[in-house]
């Protein structure tokens, strides 16, 4: 009904006319639904080869020590976490981080890192490669805080002293530095 009051009646405008099947869109759709099933495919096994998200850099890493006043030393002067001589953070968890600075905070001792995400070290769930572990050079303030502070738990299988502090870390004291393994970061 119009304003006026009388009807009207109205002819649909023409459309588009139905559309027929088409063979060669269908074989279109059905390469370009593969093709993007393959993409998504190869993108969730570069997600599964990822470092895990808690995984730090290097150079992040070594920048949140250096500003906690943890040191970092390397007896080849290096980085490069393919050498065994060298000393890397690459792919360190940030909360083996956070626990080194906890450590840090909590002992006000001089801490440096001698040890970290490099080869060389033995394997494991909770390893160096993985980084669980950060080494931490043999000093009388750092020993005197863990051998007075923490819970002695016994030998390692490698006749290593172990520590467990209360948060469940473990500092094992072998030969020339002491092997900390961050489950958690200690009270952060």
């Amino acid at each position: 009904m119009d304003i006026s009051g009388s009807t009207t009646t109205t002819t649909p405008a023409p459309g588009p006319a139905p559309a027929r099947p088409d063979r060669r869109g269908a074989r279109r759709t059905g390469r370009l639904g593969a093709l993007l099933g393959t993409a998504v495919l190869a993108a969730g096994a570069a997600l599964a080869s990822a470092p895990p998200a808690s995984a730090v850099s290097h150079a992040d890493a070594a920048a949140q020590l250096r500003s906690a006043g943890i040191a970092i030393s390397s007896s080849g002067g290096c980085s490069d976490r393919n050498v065994p001589t060298c000393t890397s953070l690459e792919g360190v968890r940030q909360t083996t981080i956070d626990g080194a600075r906890t450590l840090r905070s909590a002992t006000g001792c001089a801490l440096t890192v001698t040890g970290g995400t490099e080869v060389g070290h033995a394997g494991g769930t909770y390893s160096h490669y993985n980084g669980y572990k950060l080494d931490f050079a043999l000093t009388t303030c750092l020993t005197s805080y863990v051998t007075g502070t923490f819970t002695y738990v016994g030998q390692r299988s490698d006749g290593a002293a172990l520590y467990r502090s209360g948060s469940g870390n473990e500092y094992a004291r072998e030969g020339s530095h002491w092997d900390v393994t961050y489950y958690n970061c200690g009270g952060c």
